[in-house]
């Protein structure tokens, strides 16, 4: 993968979104608040049309997927930052919540105490210094914003001021991660070391696993993607959105005209950074685990394959990447499972060599091709 740029799409000033777009986002808001829950909850589990908890939980997990995809392509796509490091960011939100939602067990752990399990059966005896607001939702809700963000713009700071970017850039992003994922593996850092944290409990001191806990989150989980989406859709159409895709496309040229790239790089990396710790504080409590594996090499990459898949520069591309990628993987590993990795990769190289625009471009050059025929 290479931060070089192949005829991507310059961000186009005006309406937020046409009819159509309108109608596509009123339309998936209805479906994310209406007819999933409806079809979940109120339709009889006997019924052909009842959705399972299971399709529920996968949609939600997909969703959170899909908010760091469109981080990526806020970065890759639009201002040709390739980030290896982003499932991160990811795993630190997820790491808040979870730290909540372990206090939120209480003496109904296997132990009955009130420090986590897992610090009990290491004779811990009392809570480390960064567990003392993890009693409190708003407060870790607030540092699943402001703890992937400040390590962004911290580790941006320098790495942008020093100029670094294209692989070298990719790279140490990986470092950064891989250190990260190491120093979470070490029981005494007081986050749950290799099993990290699992078995919740509840929510808000409401049980997490009733349905109808989980189908508010899983609502949630779709507004917020919404909500991004059009978020990253109103900065692409403007002036910053212009001025991060000449950064894409000439950071010199860029420079010589009076910007500072280190101001707008430094911004849409951050920004970046914090949709991804939302989506991860969202798929703790659905998914029900968070471990250092979330920090993997192999989970970064993922990200900036769903967003290549999909189509960069698109918007609409990475989301349509998360939901195919991971749909098909989900398909393979339960039908194929010792073929699943040989699939991503084909696709990913399919992709890479037929596809620069991803699927998105694809659909787009088969509309062409239609007209054409018809004109």
């Amino acid at each position: 993968m290479t931060t070089t740029t192949l005829n991507l799409p310059a961000p186009r000033r005006g309406l937020l979104l046409t009819p159509a777009g309108w109608s596509g986002v009123l339309l998936a808001t209805l479906v994310v608040t209406a007819l999933v829950p409806v079809l979940n909850l109120l339709v009889p589990a006997d019924s052909v049309f009842h959705l399972s908890d299971f399709y529920v939980q996968l949609a939600g997990k997909i969703m959170c997927y899909a908010i760091c995809a469109l981080a990526m392509d806020l970065i890759w796509g639009y201002t040709g930052i390739l980030s290896l490091g982003h499932g991160l960011f990811f795993a630190l939100g997820g790491y808040g919540m979870g730290m909540y939602l372990m206090r939120q067990i209480g003496r109904d752990g296997n132990y009955q105490s009130d420090l986590p399990d897992f610090m009990v059966f290491l004779d811990w005896k009392a809570l480390p210094w960064h567990w003392a607001w993890s009693d409190s939702f708003a407060l870790q809700m607030l540092l699943v914003l402001v703890v992937p963000g400040l390590l962004a713009f911290v580790f941006g700071f320098f790495a942008f001021r020093s100029r670094i970017k294209g692989v070298y850039f990719s790279i140490i992003t990986q470092a950064m991660t891989f250190a990260a994922m190491l120093l979470f593996f070490r029981n005494e850092t007081g986050f749950g070391g290799n099993n990290g944290f699992t078995d919740f409990k509840r929510i808000l001191d409401i049980p997490i696993a009733q349905p109808s806990t989980r189908m508010v989150l899983f609502v949630i989980t779709g507004l917020t993607l919404i909500g991004f989406y059009l978020m990253a859709r109103a900065i692409v159409n403007s002036k910053f959105g212009r001025v991060l895709q000449a950064i894409r496309d000439a950071e010199s040229r860029v420079m010589f005209t009076g910007y500072n790239p280190l101001a707008y790089k430094l911004a849409i990396w951050t920004l970046s950074a914090v949709m991804c710790g939302v989506a991860g504080a969202l798929y703790v409590p659905q998914v029900g685990i968070i471990n250092p594996g979330e920090m993997s090499a192999a989970a970064s990459i993922e990200i900036a394959i769903w967003a290549a898949v999909g189509g960069r520069a698109t918007l609409i591309g990475p989301i349509v990447g998360a939901f195919f990628v991971n749909g098909a993987k989900s398909w393979f590993t339960q039908v194929f499972p010792e073929f699943w990795l040989y699939f991503l990769g084909a696709l990913f190289i399919a992709v890479t060599l037929f596809l620069p625009q991803g699927l998105v471009g694809l659909v787009d050059r088969l509309k062409g091709a239609k007209k054409e025929e018809r004109a």
